[in-house]
């Protein structure tokens, strides 16, 4: 299903005037047993694709909150199977919600990227947004992703120059990332949707595919705030803070579903 997973999940969104909404948590955080119910939790909560964050031991794009719950999950054995099996296990009970895993190259370089797609595939993931693979060395991976049925989502900034964005436009698949200011994950304080607004209206002008906001996005307000020029938000490090602690996969699964409950209410009445 794969692409065509995220493809159907926009396509109904757009028919019906909403916003998607996309939360983020990090795979083996607050527990190893708690992964599986907080992601229906977050489907049952309103959630329209699933970002699952792959632990790695040095994440440069994250700030200290997501930082943190990699080190967690890496200390628990939340390996890269360990998520591929995450996946899996979710899928037994939820067959339609996209999941996209947020990482990395070097785990999957490691696996293998061929190996990785096809593992990825049987998985039931949908897509993959490797932080720190830039677009001009990303032919390879997207190719082998292609051929397995595997989205690469990409990434653009504040920063990203009008080229790089005509080649991120072009050769974008599911959804384009944009990074709502130059920064690191959960720095919420910089956040400014008013100065976002014109980026993410030529954005969406250039892609062929939807175009969501992540990095900031807190709370109701803030997701409401940039949802009106993007066509969904994503919200990650607020929720992996609310998680963190949380103690048993039932407390967590609720905590989950509480925190995203009021974004999507905000989302759907705008």
């Amino acid at each position: 299903m794969s692409v065509d997973r995220i493809d159907a999940c926009f396509a109904r969104l757009r028919a019906s005037g909403r916003k998607a909404l996309i939360p983020f948590i990090t795979a083996g955080d607050p527990g190893l047993e708690a992964t599986v119910p907080v992601m229906h939790a977050l489907a049952a909560a309103g959630a329209d694709v699933i970002e699952l964050g792959v632990p790695f031991s040095d994440p440069m794009a994250d700030g200290p909150t997501i930082q943190r719950s990699s080190e967690r999950a890496l200390a628990r054995g939340a390996g890269l199977r360990y998520v591929l099996e995450t996946v899996a296990a979710f899928r037994h009970d939820d067959a339609a919600t996209p999941v996209v895993l947020m990482g990395y190259l070097n785990p999957v370089e490691i696996h293998g990227t061929a190996r990785f797609a096809e593992a990825a595939i049987r998985a039931g993931v949908d897509g993959v947004l490797l932080v720190d693979l830039p677009p001009e060395e990303a032919d390879e991976t997207r190719s082998i992703f292609a051929a397995a049925g595997l989205a690469l989502i990409l990434l653009a900034s504040p920063t990203t120059a009008d080229a790089r964005l005509d080649t991120l436009s072009t050769m974008a698949q599911g959804y384009l990332y944009y990074v709502s200011f130059a920064g690191v994950t959960g720095a919420s304080d910089r956040l400014d949707s008013s100065a976002a607004s014109a980026r993410l209206r030529d954005l969406r002008q250039r892609s062929h595919v939807p175009v969501v906001a992540g990095f900031g996005i807190k709370d109701a307000a803030s997701a409401a705030a940039m949802a009106v020029e993007a066509n969904g938000v994503v919200v990650g490090s607020a929720l992996v803070a609310a998680l963190a602690g949380t103690g048993d996969a039932a407390a967590a699964a609720h905590v989950a579903r509480t925190f995203l409950q009021p974004l999507r209410e905000a989302l759907d009445v705008r």
